[in-house]
């Protein structure tokens, strides 16, 4: 990619989101921010809620 097409396609991305209302793009925000996995999930995958699930039952118990 060339160093053109790169300034055009981040110019074009960039009038894009100024363009949209700002309620909007607090709302996408939002929607982004709630779509990424936990913490937890993020950085060690679903070995943590497997053993906070086990915890849990053997408090049950």
């Amino acid at each position: 990619m060339k160093t053109n097409d790169y300034v055009k396609y981040m110019t074009q991305t960039f009038v894009q989101y100024i363009d949209q209302p700002k309620e909007e793009r607090k709302k996408m925000r939002l929607e982004h921010k709630e779509a990424k996995g936990s913490f937890l999930f993020r950085w060690f995958g679903i070995m943590p809620y497997l053993l906070m699930s086990q915890v849990k039952r053997r408090k049950k118990r």
